[in-house]
């Protein structure tokens, strides 16, 4: 069964979102940076059995068309897409930027989840270090970095954004984040990260969006750094791919959960981008989690 779009409507605007059926605990599924809500679409069907599975386009993705202003809207918008589902306690399940998005919004106490899962995207540093770190995404040289590098911000025809997708799927299987990733799946992503803009295509999120959501206040109650943790009660369960952003600092994630029965550090042999590459797996550590 395809998934179903579905609007939620915010008093900011209305988040796109791709539901994908189910009965059961019900279970909110946010991607990561440059992705949407197809980033999920092979894992959802193996949780739907069990669960009923919505994943959202954060603002500034996907078809979600409204953009942040301040850094925290992104994440606080989990919590009315939640209320806007009927949802008290859901499980939150975040990929990358998504991990994050999901941390901040139980640590503020705007959802009361019964349990989040964090997918390769985890906040490790003391505050000072991780203010210093969060500037770096704020300048015109990191800015140029992710144009080029994932083409943030891209203005482009129809026939351009045509051949760049089909380009983009045809190097699936060789390429860092796509692969063992379906190339179909890898063009349904991209497919949604483009919106209609003047005569042309725009690619979503722009630079400046990254920009943006890079730079909360250093005096957050909520902020990107290793505190954050310490502010979530729930059941956690991380998990680590050998292959993805966090590998080397393995001792550092396995610190956030010594000590803690609610907490659990899952490890996977794969890279960054696990929903697309290892989606069954994946998966079922979101059951186990349930």
């Amino acid at each position: 069964m395809a998934a179903q779009e579905i609007d939620l409507h915010t008093d900011d605007g209305t988040i796109a979102a791709l539901d994908f059926g189910g009965s059961g605990r019900p279970v909110l599924l946010v991607h990561g940076s440059g992705h949407n809500a197809a980033a999920w679409t092979d894992v959802a069907p193996h949780l739907t059995e069990h669960c009923r599975v919505v994943a959202v386009d954060l603002r500034g993705h996907g078809r979600t068309a409204f953009d942040s202003h301040h850094a925290e809207q992104y994440w606080r918008d989990l919590a009315a897409a939640s209320h806007a589902l009927g949802w008290e306690h859901p499980v939150l399940v975040g990929h990358s930027m998504g991990g994050y998005a999901v941390t901040a919004v139980t640590a503020a106490g705007l959802v009361d989840p019964a349990a989040v899962c964090v997918v390769d995207g985890l906040v490790l540093d003391e505050r000072e270090k991780a203010v210093a770190q969060q500037a770096y995404w704020t300048t015109s040289e990191a800015l140029e970095q992710i144009r080029v590098e994932f083409r943030y911000g891209w203005s482009a025809s129809a026939e351009q954004v045509r051949a760049y997708i089909d380009q983009c799927a045809h190097e699936a299987p060789d390429d860092w984040l796509n692969r063992g990733s379906r190339p179909e799946l890898v063009r349904s992503v991209l497919e949604r990260s483009f919106s209609s803009r003047g005569d042309g295509l725009l690619r979503r999120p722009t630079a400046e969006q990254i920009a943006v959501i890079s730079a909360p206040p250093p005096d957050s109650a909520v902020y990107p750094s290793v505190d954050v943790y310490e502010q979530l009660t729930c059941p956690l369960t991380i998990v680590l791919p050998d292959e993805g952003f966090y590998a080397a600092r393995r001792d550092e994630v396995g610190a956030l959960v010594e000590g803690r029965p609610e907490r659990a550090l899952v490890e996977m042999h794969t890279h960054h981008n696990v929903p697309m590459a290892q989606p069954r797996e994946l998966a079922r550590i979101i059951l186990d989690s349930v």
